[in-house]
């Protein structure tokens, strides 16, 4: 452990090899990041976690210069601060609202934040944290994604989105969900223009009566007469 701080600490300093190795380094942590998310087409990849992670780096080098070498008696975190605040604009743009009245870019905001905060450590020559940091996240983003579907395939609260040819066939859908016995809680119908509107989604919030694959709910939907499709939401 003493050997690998002490090899870090050759690039703890504002000299040009400390600045040079933080800045690549956040490059390379970035890209990773912002190529997994790029690869499932979210609206901030490759570059823009670049950026992200290079420009919270940089603010960090930059206040650390000015303590240290210009000896301005200045807040070092001061500029970092401002980073994580100016960040939450960045990660407000990539969230969405569709018309299915599903939030999209939470997850993508989120890893933003965090890219901001792993270069901020970066920046701070905190290189021991800053690649737990991103170890951390990739495993977030890619292996726990994975969890996450198997955890919430079988859970017994459901929310699909249901577009059906006309408002006509609702009663069919409702009908077919309390004939399993599921609790309807809350049924929201969109795109209907003085209900002459052909397509309307439906959105219905609902409990299962037992632990059952989603994926059997949303079969029995999709064969009922009217249904142009499902998804769960």
């Amino acid at each position: 452990m003493q050997a690998i701080t002490a090899f870090f600490d050759l690039f703890r300093g504002v000299d040009a090899l400390g600045v040079a190795s933080r800045l690549t380094l956040a490059v390379i942590f970035g890209g990773i990041i912002g190529i997994e998310r790029g690869r499932k087409r979210r609206p901030a990849g490759f570059r823009t976690y670049i950026l992200v992670c290079l420009g919270a780096s940089l603010a960090m080098c930059t206040g650390q210069y000015l303590f240290t070498v210009l000896g301005q008696t200045t807040d070092v975190s001061r500029l970092g601060a401002q980073v994580i605040n100016g960040i939450g604009f960045l990660g407000a743009g990539t969230i969405i609202v569709t018309t299915r009245q599903q939030v999209k870019g939470l997850t993508t905001a989120a890893g933003l934040w965090a890219s901001a905060c792993m270069g901020l450590a970066i920046g701070a020559g905190y290189y021991e944290c800053a690649i737990m940091a991103f170890l951390t996240i990739m495993v977030t983003i890619t292996v726990l994604n994975y969890l996450e579907r198997v955890l919430t395939s079988r859970t017994y609260n459901m929310n699909v989105n249901v577009i059906i040819t006309e408002t006509a066939c609702l009663p069919r859908v409702l009908d077919k969900l309390r004939e399993m016995k599921i609790k309807i809680y809350d049924v929201e119908v969109t795109n209907v223009k003085e209900f002459k509107e052909q397509s309307p989604n439906v959105v219905i919030e609902m409990r299962l009566p037992q632990r059952r694959p989603h994926i059997e709910i949303i079969t029995t939907l999709a064969a009922i007469d009217g249904v142009i499709s499902v998804e769960e939401t």
